[in-house]
């Protein structure tokens, strides 16, 4: 006679595949990015505040932004005015929500906007060095190259934070999967015993 199967208990092996399930879904929405988010905070304040230092002349960043008298004096090209948007939305909100909220989808648009941001920042400092002759406006300041690097130190931090996120959801997928099969050998054990019970006379 086969054996009662027992529906009041909790299977020990069905709640640790759901404590990795939890685990895992944890894992692929927050990030930990450790004694990084103070580098990375260090960064936003220098982004931000080379906002407040001359981007080109004596136009900054924040004139850049409200469209001030300097800088339609200085005839800002439209790279610097992308650059100055992407680095502000990206290097510095995202950044900073990033920092705050441990969401991983705001950590990777921070990475994805501050690394288009730079090629951008690049765009702008050679147009500000390839003005034409006889131009009075004035080349790249000393503000738009400290954003430019910056956001470089912003993308390069925020990598290793999402890389080393993206190696710990997959280290618990790992984990997980083989917490299923080894469920699923138990249980085709199991039934192959029962199986083998049921056939005795």
């Amino acid at each position: 006679m086969s054996a009662a199967p027992n529906d009041g208990a909790d299977d020990p092996m069905d709640e640790v595949l759901g404590d990795l399930e939890q685990a895992e879904r944890k894992i692929a929405s927050e990030i930990d990015p450790g004694a990084r988010a103070v580098v990375v905070a260090v960064g936003v304040l220098i982004l931000l505040g080379s906002f407040s230092l001359p981007h080109a002349g004596a136009a900054n960043a924040w004139e850049i932004l409200s469209f001030g008298q300097d800088a339609v004096a200085e005839d800002i090209a439209l790279p610097s005015r992308i650059f100055v948007w992407l680095a502000l939305v990206f290097g510095g909100v995202c950044s900073i929500l990033a920092l705050l909220t441990r969401k991983w989808v705001l950590a990777w648009l921070a990475l994805a906007g501050s690394a288009v941001s730079i090629v951008f920042g690049m765009l702008s400092i050679w147009t500000r060095q390839t003005l034409p002759v006889g131009s009075t406006a004035a080349g790249p300041g000393i503000g738009l190259v400290l954003g430019w690097f910056a956001v470089m130190l912003l993308t390069f931090h925020w990598t290793r934070v999402v890389w080393a996120r993206t190696s710990l959801q997959l280290a618990a997928e790992a984990e997980l999967r083989e917490a299923a099969a080894e469920e699923e050998r138990r249980a085709e054990r199991e039934r192959k015993g029962l199986s083998g019970t049921d056939d005795n006379p």
